[in-house]
């Protein structure tokens, strides 16, 4: 399990808390309906937020990393993938690659060297 800062979890009707700052997610038994699902505990609150959406569905928000770390996390793994495959292409095929087939393996590495130190 993984909270992440500076991300924020919806908890529905325009509803959001930073994820690392809940402190307890607790089902509503009496009462439970339609825009009242889920108490969500937030640190320095001492009343709990009416969450209108289940419990699971914000515990499982809480505890995964959202889709745009996870997608770019892959995408630096492939580019380092990438980068690692053409420090061992030799001096002949690069120059045939650039002055046959336009392409400046370089290039393309210092762009990839570029991406991956910031």
């Amino acid at each position: 399990m993984k909270i992440q800062s500076s991300v924020l979890v919806h908890l529905g009707f325009g509803k959001y808390v930073r994820s690392d700052q809940v402190t307890a997610v607790i089902p509503i038994d009496e009462e439970r309906g339609p825009g009242r699902r889920t108490f969500v505990h937030v640190q320095g609150q001492d009343d709990p937020i009416v969450a209108s959406r289940a419990e699971d569905t914000i515990v499982r928000d809480l505890v995964q990393e959202p889709r745009e770390v996870t997608q770019a996390r892959q995408q630096q793994e492939i580019l380092q993938d990438l980068l690692t495959d053409l420090n061992n292409v030799n001096l002949t095929v690069r120059r045939i690659s650039r002055d046959e087939g336009g392409l400046d393996l370089e290039r393309l590495e210092r762009r990839i060297r570029e991406v991956l130190e910031n």
